[in-house]
């Protein structure tokens, strides 16, 4: 059974990284049980070129607790294979008086029970100002996108 049976895969993990995210600045419980409700034990992600694990993960969390960031997702397309899912994003935060826009491409699996195992995720940030993203035209065979 795939994580991705019950709910649109756009929603499933705008959904994942909301309440991941939630759940740290709202909750009490240390990051490790919050990182465990989310990801499995051996979860790997490597993210532009850095490889975190679980302790890896949990130490992330921390600055995520003191700066307390708002933010939203906005999920421009999300397909599914299974137990994968490839994602094209966009992360708009506000932390303390900076604004941040990063552009986010991910290839994930997830266990039956909508945790994370892996996840292979590429990001750039994008100028401040940037609103959210349109997007892009079909492009036909042969065809070149205008830059």
């Amino acid at each position: 059974m795939s994580p991705f049976n019950r709910t649109d895969p756009k929603q499933f993990i705008a959904d994942f990284y909301t309440s991941f995210h939630n759940d740290l600045l709202d909750s009490d419980e240390g990051p490790g049980v919050i990182v465990d409700r989310y990801h499995t034990p051996d979860i790997v992600q490597i993210a532009d070129g850095h490889r975190m694990d679980r302790d890896k993960l949990i130490a992330h969390t921390r600055p995520v607790r003191k700066n307390r960031p708002s933010g939203r997702w906005d999920v421009h397309e999300a397909l599914v294979n299974g137990d994968r899912i490839a994602v094209r994003s966009t992360l708009y935060v506000r932390n303390r008086s900076r604004d941040l826009a990063i552009e986010t491409h991910m290839f994930a699996q997830f266990t039956d029970d909508g945790r994370m195992r892996q996840a292979h995720i590429l990001t750039h940030t994008l100028p401040a100002d940037t609103g959210p993203v349109q997007p892009t035209p079909e492009v036909s065979e042969g065809q070149v996108r205008p830059a």
